[in-house]
């Protein structure tokens, strides 16, 4: 039951602590401190007090009832039960609440109307509420939540709470005292209603040095937040103007501001969750709630040292960021101001519109919708800021490229025909293979949808041709090496987010080159890197070759479709096996097999030498180089494939002539004769110009040159009488007796090594990197004895050749028991057989018959014709299988001076499509079995 006091204690309860204020001195330090810092002094006390009163007198004079007084705080014994949804009520605090709930709000109404104008607030679990729950859900949960189970789901230890006002459905509470709930007062739901207990603090020594040193440093926490934070600043004025007569009542006195109201006063102001706050309200320990609100303001300094470093920071980044802003903008206001460049946005913006707008009908939709949004985009954004640029780079490269712009192909076969004749000599069937292809584009009307692939040793040309077909074509050129390319980016580009991101290649080439069509020349593509963490260049690379694919190609960087369906793609390298396959299946490939040694020379005269001349600025009449110096240099120099090495050498003869010249000038000229000579008379000046020019004169009285100034190897000059004057050309003959003077040293040596083939070695012919060459084969007896027969191999070979080594020892064994049955050579002999050059690594599925025939020439002790050179593959069985490097092959041979060749008839095709200057002169014969090499090898008139 409540028990109400009389009005004469009402009266002294609220009169008294106003009358003590003006006796007593106050000596709270912490109080002075709030005081300093807060503004609140007597006045505001008088105010709060004055509001305080008129507001309890208006609800007196308003009451129906007779009760005029209110009851002691002690009498409060039976309470209603209203649930807190985010924090507990600390005491000396106030706390806004809405009440939907008709019921309880009349009750509440109720017991303000009676002069009984407390309740109990107690925080709701956490099973019931979160930390993020809002005035609503309090709603849902009384509405829910009705009796025994509103009072499991809510804490025991609440506080006494005095209903302040009731506007509406808001009422406002004051935090006076803890309170525990006991049992319920009835099984009544509305309003919950319950009996309850008031906790008091447990006995302390207020001298304890322990708990006098925890309460003093609470305080000095305290101060120091309240100096630095407004927000607790605003709190502390927050509690004492709503509590002004609670505060000043509690402040009066350091004894009444005492340790347990510190703790409560220093727990309600911090930021700490609402179980920090339970924690402080349900702790009777007086030392233990200091040291708790001590642990809740120190968190509170440090949040608070964070926050002051965080706003600094953000402070000085501001500050030079707007400083530099409000500087462009007046130096923009000032160029404006002065008719000067308008600001960078507007600028960059009309640039990107000026490349845009005469093709933007050519424009692809889906790509001038990306670059109107880039646009807008860029007029909201800061200049200073780094996203401007990454705008202003994808802005660029999007407008600056050829959207529709198309080169104008030419497919005229005879001035295609003309243009590869002018840039290349021979490759008669690679010329017809690229004018066929020209020929369909003329028909079809575009060159589209093929990839030619050129393949072929090193320096025949594979990259001239390229460009040769782009200028019969009339397309742009431009060609990227792929050799050693394992990062995907380079292909397809980088990511816009990626600093320093840059476009891919194709992409940069349509910005190079102006079209959508031009020619692309990919370069080394069979050393095309491998997978790994960059990704899969070849995938990359099968996505942009392949016409299936390549019509909507998607650049990582531009990050919109690009049609590359017009581009002619076309590849070079030196050998197709170690291209993918999937690319290599995509590819038209044409095979370029290297020059001869006629065609080399043909080469050489015609626009090798001239090049070098015109590179090393000497004229035709100063240098004359023979034919047979032309063919020692391909001969005993450069015997490749390619014609790469052959240049380089002539280019080192004319720049030692180059010297020779530079030198022998330098020496005739006449010297500066010295000041102290007298050299005014005509006399002297007419001596001075005889000696330059030369003493004998011709008919006309025109000065003729006559000396030798060639020393050594240069030829005498003719003289012209023509009336004019004749100049003195130094010409310089390179002959095959002094071209060791410009290049030095032969390379090579001849490859015929013997005269006559002994017993036991017979030519083979073989295929190497630098074209054609010989290849002897030698066999010879190292020991005799029963059953020692085997075969001991050297000559650097690779897995290939030894297993074409062992398959010969056992053929030729069989063929001997079949001819000679009583010749026991094989049986009881150990031989040798040696590849010369054996620091050369030799590897190839070719060498078998040329084993064979070695191994049975020395068992016959019969040697084989001196001017025969064989190839080919040789099975268990004695099948002859097929070879490559027909062509090749063959120019060894006329090299060495062979005159019969043995192919395997597998390869009969490919030598019939080889010029008539290579096969001419040459006995060639086929086979497909080995007793037709034995018969052709041995079956001769010695």
């Amino acid at each position: 039951m409540l028990k109400f006091l009389t009005p004469t204690a009402y009266a002294s309860h609220h009169v008294t602590p106003a009358t003590r204020f003006r006796s007593t001195p106050v000596k709270n330090l912490l109080f002075k401190q709030l005081t300093l810092l807060t503004g609140w002094n007597r006045s505001s006390y008088e105010l709060g007090r004055r509001s305080f009163s008129s507001d309890l007198d208006s609800d007196t004079k308003s009451s129906t009832t007779t009760v005029s007084a209110k009851p002691h705080l002690d009498d409060c014994l039976t309470v209603i039960a209203l649930p807190l949804p985010h924090k507990p009520l600390i005491p000396g605090f106030y706390m806004p609440i809405y009440v939907k709930d008709p019921k309880v709000l009349a009750a509440l109404q109720e017991s303000r109307r009676q002069q009984a104008p407390y309740a109990g607030a107690f925080l709701l679990k956490d099973d019931a509420s979160s930390d993020s729950s809002s005035s609503s859900e309090t709603e849902n949960i009384l509405e829910k939540l009705k009796g025994k189970e509103l009072i499991n789901r809510i804490h025991e230890v609440g506080t006494l709470a005095q209903i302040s006002s009731i506007q509406g459905e808001q009422v406002i509470l004051i935090g006076h005292r803890q309170l525990r709930i006991t049992e319920m007062v009835s099984e009544s739901e509305d309003p919950l209603t319950v009996k309850v207990d008031h906790l008091k603090d447990k006995p302390y020594d207020k001298d304890d040095d322990v708990i006098k040193a925890t309460y003093f440093q609470v305080m000095s926490t305290l101060r120091d937040v309240l100096k630095t934070t407004s927000l607790w600043r605003d709190h502390v004025r927050t509690y004492t103007q709503a509590c002004s007569l609670h505060i000043w009542h509690c402040l009066r006195h350091i004894g009444e501001f005492n340790y347990p109201k510190l703790a409560d006063f220093g727990a309600g102001i911090s930021g700490a969750n609402k179980h920090q706050n339970q924690g402080v309200l349900e702790e009777l320990d007086v030392h233990k709630r200091l040291e708790l609100t001590l642990e809740l303001v120190k968190k509170e300094v440090e949040i608070n040292k964070i926050q002051e470093s965080i706003a600094k920071a953000v402070e000085e980044k501001f500050s030079g960021d707007r400083r530099r802003i409000i500087l462009k903008e007046q130096i923009n206001a000032i160029k404006k101001e002065l008719g000067g460049e308008t600001d960078s946005k507007s600028a960059l913006s009309e640039k990107f519109r000026g490349r845009i707008d005469p093709i933007k009908d050519k424009i692809p939709g889906h790509v001038l919708k990306v670059i109107e949004e880039e646009l807008k985009k860029l007029q909201l954004l800061e200049t200073s800021s780094s996203e401007f640029d990454v705008t202003c780079n994808y802005l660029d490269w999007l407008t600056v490229l050829p959207w529709g712009n198309f080169s104008d192909e030419n497919f005229n076969v005879l001035r295609a025909e003309k243009i590869l004749d002018e840039d290349h000599y021979g490759l008669s069937d690679v010329k017809e293979r690229i004018l066929e292809f020209i020929a369909v584009g003329g028909l079809r009307g575009t060159s589209q949808g093929k990839i030619i692939c050129l393949s072929g040793p090193t320096g025949v040309g594979k990259t001239s041709i390229g460009r040769s077909i782009a200028r019969a074509l009339d397309r742009k050129f431009f060609r990227f090496s792929v050799g050693g390319l394992s990062d995907v980016a380079e292909i397809k580009g980088h990511r816009r987010t990626y600093i320093g991101a840059m476009p891919g290649k194709m992409v940069q080439c349509l910005k190079n080159v102006g079209t959508e069509n031009p020619l692309v020349l990919i370069d080394e593509i069979d050393k095309l890197g491998v997978r790994g963490h960059h990704g899969d260049p070849a995938s990359a690379m099968l996505e942009l070759l392949d016409p299936e694919q390549n019509a909507n190609f998607l650049d990582h960087y531009l990050d919109v479709p690009i049609d590359l369906s017009k581009v002619l793609f076309v590849c070079t390298a030196n050998v197709t096996d170690t291209i993918p396959g999937p690319l290599l299946d995509r590819m038209e490939v044409i095979t370029l097999s290297g020059y001869i040694t006629d065609e080399k020379m043909h080469i050489a005269r015609d626009y090798l030498e001239k090049t070098a001349r015109r590179d090393c600025g000497i004229k035709p009449e100063q240098v004359d180089v023979s034919d047979a110096a032309f063919l020692s240099l391909i001969e005993h120099y450069c015997r490749e494939a390619g014609v790469r090495n052959l240049q380089k050498q002539i280019e080192k003869i004319f720049r030692k002539i180059a010297l020779k010249l530079v030198r022998k000038a330098a020496s005739t000229e006449v010297p500066r004769i010295s000041d102290d000579v007298t050299t005014d008379t005509e006399e002297t000046k007419s001596l001075a110009k005889t000696d330059l020019e030369s003493p004998e004169t011709s008919a006309e009285g025109s000065t003729v040159l006559t000396d030798e100034l060639a020393t050594g190897d240069p030829t005498e000059s003719t003289t012209e009488q023509s009336g004019e004057v004749a100049e003195t050309v130094e010409k310089y003959m390179i002959d095959e007796s002094n071209l060791s003077d410009y290049v030095g040293k032969p390379v090579f040596q001849e490859e015929k090594i013997y005269e006559q083939t002994p017993v036991g070695v017979v030519m083979g012919l073989a295929w190497t990197s630098m074209g054609g060459s010989t290849l002897y084969i030698e066999t010879t007896f190292v020991e005799e004895g029963e059953g020692k027969g085997g075969l001991h191999i050297t000559g650097r070979l690779g897995d290939v050749m030894k297993e074409s080594a062992e398959i010969a020892h056992t053929v030729a064994r069989r063929i001997m028991l079949e001819k000679e049955p009583e010749n026991k050579l094989f049986a009881n002999s150990k031989l040798h057989l040696h590849v010369p050059a054996g620091a050369t690594p030799k590897d190839g599925p070719s060498a078998g018959c040329t084993m064979i025939t070695s191994l049975l020439s020395l068992a016959l002790k019969k040697p084989v014709r001196k001017d025969l050179a064989m190839t080919g593959e040789v099975t268990l069985t004695g099948r002859i299988l097929a070879i490559g490097g027909v062509k090749e092959k063959t120019i060894a041979a006329r090299r060495s001076q062979v005159k019969v060749i043995i192919f395997p008839e597998a390869n009969r095709r490919d030598f019939d499509e080889l010029a008539r200057n290579v096969k001419e002169g040459l006995e060639v014969h086929f086979v497909d079995e080995y007793e037709q090499i034995f018969e052709l090898a041995f079956g001769y008139d010695h």
